[in-house]
């Protein structure tokens, strides 16, 4: 399939390789790629199009590698605060980073339709223990997808790294049924 997608949505992998102890690596709850990896990864852009991307505060200068390899420009970000510390290094992490950038000629979203920096939705990987919902941890707020799918309408969209199925939205990942093949 060569479909060319307008509105990338992507929630990578990221390897972490700092991990204290066996218990607290990422690899125990999905697997991970390295950001060579993602890199070689042949991303279905349109010409025009553009990318969000999840990366957290120790992944940002792998983040804006991936973007750059994927043939994006970056141009702002958003915090996702997600209400409370969890685990973290140098601090606990509270938020995760959602990255914005364009390939060749694509608007922002329109004004009247723009909202804050500050993304404040509770940590799904909490709610999902409590609603019994799979593939929990790192899951993000369903709100941000369906909010990029208003600043977009009538624009064809993808989840890559998708965890679960959207309407309106192909998906590709690991753990759900696949709209295309990278």
């Amino acid at each position: 399939m060569n479909e060319k997608y307008q509105i990338i949505y992507a929630d990578p992998p990221w390897r972490y390789d700092f991990a204290g102890t066996g218990n607290r690596k990422i690899e125990n709850q999905y697997p991970t790629m390295s950001i060579d990896d993602l890199c070689a990864l042949k991303i279905p852009a349109d010409d025009n199009s553009v990318l969000y991307l999840w990366a957290t505060a120790p992944k940002m200068p792998e983040a804006l590698r991936l973007i750059e390899a994927w043939g994006f420009k970056y141009k702002s970000q958003a915090i996702w605060d997600k209400g409370s510390p969890a685990m973290g290094y140098w601090f606990r992490g509270q938020h995760e980073i959602l990255i914005a950038a364009t390939r060749g000629k694509m608007s922002p979203p329109p004004a009247d339709k723009r909202c804050g920096s500050m993304l404040r939705y509770p940590n799904q990987s909490r709610l999902a223990r409590i609603d019994g919902k799979c593939n929990a941890h790192s899951r993000k707020p369903w709100e941000i997808r369906a909010m990029i799918a208003r600043w977009y309408p009538g624009k064809k969209m993808v989840e890559l790294f998708a965890r679960e199925k959207t309407d309106g939205w192909d998906s590709w990942g690991n753990e759900v049924e696949c709209d295309l093949s990278l």
